[in-house]
């Protein structure tokens, strides 16, 4: 076991150093410092001259400089500094420190010849200055400094404790030196020699001190396979342990799915929900308990593909559930399933947190009676109350909204055998992150919309456009048709300057004063809120003006018109999602995208790629690239996924590898028990005993 990557950092730092490191970045072991990567380098092997100084060659990089330190003078008026004269034999620049003055007098000595390294500041006056550079006294016997010098992330915090990148960087150098034949390694040789990796001690090494360039590289590589692998090994275990311990039913019949699909189904499947139901049998027949990830664009017809799924376990005498984020969601699930099961003479209830008490008990003994074949709610369906005669087959919507206590709950409401699950997201996954996130699921991709809807058209409109805007939403509104209009903020932020809300709800009302308008934001309670919602589903709003609140759920097909405004301020995905609520009937939908004139690079690149494509794939993937993974799903957050090197993005050949090995490594040597797989048994066990228990649910 790696013995060595438990101990404690106060060996190296100190208590006090140790509490703030803790405190602050969360290092508290030799482990946490080693893997506190440095988020990028600085190549120290060149050196300039003040002379050469210019702003288009070193205005935003760092230099490095050599020469001697004169006239120190701290100026006490105005804003206290330190400022320093440094020459060298080709001219002269400023130095300036704000802070830690006593601490740079105190290192500064006469007639030393100093090397200093910052990015300079280049002034109209023609002088110019290094505001807090990095100094060191250059000696002749002292050791040679690595070429590319990492820089690390500290805080604010930090650096006032004098516990800035440096400091880190000196830690690091510290404990490689203590290191020896400690760490032990933690991949089988066979695919160390396979992929041509260098060892964990050799990675560790150049990560932080790299020899060389191409050592540095081989680092990179090494440490991200080795967190992707033992990632990809963490989902596969929990799908095999699920596989051996968590069997379920197998559900064959098909006599009621035929009955539906040759008499009922009211339009023809596309190739993806053919495929999507052919993948969810092949699961429910199998007798182990289904976990699969049905994604899809919003309107590709995952609902219709869950319900021809139901229809079989149905078919073999169970019960099945669909439960939704929100109560208008559920609401709209059950109206379009009772029109299927009246047809087919099943029966089904909807069961809400509002649902009335008489209902409410007359649905729980109708289900425990196994009389409800199909059952649809909200999380009110996890409730203790809520048991069922046989639950086969438990749908869960938008599976996000939903923690995994909740889901693990399932796994209750049947004591004979685990119920199968389905997992249904219109959220776009990039395939490193579904391989990723989603690694212990099985997963089913529809990338094709219905035949004959017609794709949404998208515009782009700057602030003097607004009447232009309007003359388009009035020639909609004349034709029948209900408007969306999304704002960013509720209230009015000091920080950030655009559109809000509440003054967008009052310039629309004094833009269509004849035009029914409602409102629906966060701040709302949730009975005001679903109140707004169904008077805009029954068309008695015409135009809704919302935050984000309605992007999951609601189906509109009259509303054709989605107005985003400050557009540059929402995501990529995000804006899919939002475009997604119109075009859900027949009719020509538009989405217009309203921005202020200062769009940076990357708010031009979102609005140039909403434009150009509909394809939320080819979105979610530049997305991915443009925000990383934790920004994009909200991982970093929830501490699902907390990657220390890999970056997904970018690592797609490296992920793929590292999955193709665990998989192969469970499915020949499941326990790790082959001689030549210690180093993953040991590992393994050490992730276990330090994380914990993994979930069996996703």
């Amino acid at each position: 076991m790696n013995i060595f990557f438990s101990k404690s950092i106060t060996l190296l730092t100190g208590l006090d150093k140790a509490q703030l490191l803790k405190d602050e970045l969360g290092i508290s072991t030799y482990e946490d410092l080693l893997k506190h990567y440095p988020f990028r380098y600085e190549d120290r092997s060149k050196r300039s001259t003040i002379a050469a100084l210019h702003p288009t060659i070193s205005g935003a990089h760092g230099v490095q400089l050599e020469g001697y330190i004169k006239k120190l003078q701290k100026i006490e008026k105005g804003k206290k500094r330190l400022i320093a004269l440094f020459e060298d034999e080709t001219g002269q620049i400023e130095l300036i420190w704000f802070q830690n003055f006593s601490w740079v007098i105190k290192k500064i000595q006469p007639h030393l010849r100093y090397r200093i390294w910052g990015k300079p500041i280049f002034l109209s006056s023609g002088y110019n200055q290094l505001v807090h550079p990095e100094i060191t006294a250059v000696i002749s016997h002292q050791h040679k400094k690595p070429c590319q010098l990492p820089l690390y992330h500290s805080t604010e915090r930090l650096r006032k404790n004098q516990l800035d990148a440096k400091a880190i960087f000196t830690w690091q150098k510290k404990l490689l030196d203590q290191v020896g034949g400690d760490i032990k390694e933690t991949l089988p040789a066979y695919l160390l020699t396979h992929y041509k990796l260098i060892s964990l001690q050799e990675a560790f090494k150049n990560i932080h001190l790299p020899s060389s360039q191409q050592m540095l590289k081989q680092a990179q590589r090494r440490l991200k396979f080795e967190e992707l692998f033992y990632i990809q090994l963490k989902f596969l275990k929990i799908k095999q342990r699920r596989m051996e311990k968590q069997a379920s039913k197998a559900f064959q019949d098909l006599a009621l799915l035929h009955t539906f699909y040759h008499n009922h189904l009211p339009f023809n499947l596309t190739n993806g929900q053919k495929k999507s139901i052919r993948d969810i049998y092949r699961d429910l027949a199998s007798g182990k308990q289904m976990n699969r990830l049905l994604q899809g664009e919003v309107g590709s017809g995952k609902t219709i593909v869950a319900f021809i799924a139901m229809l079989i376990v149905m078919g073999s005498q169970g019960q099945v559930a669909i439960m939704a984020p929100t109560e208008i969601l559920a609401k709209q699930h059950y109206e379009r399933f009772y029109i299927f099961a009246q047809q087919l003479h099943l029966n089904i209830a909807l069961l809400t947190g509002n649902t009335k008490k008489k209902e409410k008990e007359h649905i729980l003994y109708r289900l425990q009676a196994g009389i409800l074949h199909i059952i649809v709610g909200t999380h009110a369906l996890l409730s203790e109350g809520v048991i069922f005669k046989e639950l086969g087959f438990f749908v869960i919507d938008e599976q996000h909204r939903f923690g995994v206590a909740q889901r693990a709950g399932l796994l209750t409401k049947n004591k004979d055998y685990a119920p199968h699950i389905l997992i249904m997201t219109a959220t776009p996954i990039p395939r490193t992150l579904a391989m990723t996130f989603y690694g212990e699921l099985d997963l089913s991709t529809i990338y094709e919309l219905p035949a004959g809807r017609k794709p949404i058209k998208t515009q782009h409109y700057y602030e003097n456009s607004r009447l232009k805007v309007f003359q388009l939403l009035r020639a909609q509104l004349a034709l029948g048709r209900q408007i969306y209009m999304v704002y960013p903020l509720i209230e009015a932020s000091a920080v950030l300057d655009y559109q809000n809300l509440l003054a967008g709800y009052e310039s629309v009302v004094r833009a269509f004063p004849d035009i029914p308008v409602g409102i629906v934001h966060g701040k709302m309670d949730s009975m005001a809120r679903d109140i707004e919602m169904k008077r805009f589903l029954k068309n008695e709003t015409h135009i809704l003006v919302a935050t984000t609140v309605i992007e999951v759920g609601v189906n509109v097909p009259n509303a054709t018109v989605m107005v985003i405004e400050s557009a540059e301020r929402f995501g990529l995905s995000q804006l899919h999602q939002l475009r997604g609520r119109v075009g859900r009937g027949g009719e020509q939908s538009y989405c217009m995208l309203m921005t202020d004139y200062r769009l940076n690079k990357a708010g031009k690149a979102r609005i140039e790629t909403m434009i150009k494509t509909n394809n939320g794939f080819e979105i979610a993937e530049l997305d991915l690239k443009l925000r990383g993974p934790g920004d994009l799903m909200g991982l970093q957050q929830s501490g699902i996924l907390n990657l220390k090197i890999a970056d997904l993005s970018t690592d797609v050949n490296i992920l793929e590898a590292a999955r193709k090995s665990a998989k192969n490594i469970i499915q020949q040597d499941p326990d790790f028990q082959h001689p030549l797989n210690l180093p993953i048994c040991q590992e393994y066990a050490r992730l276990i005993a330090k994380i914990g228990s993994w979930d069996m649910i996703g």
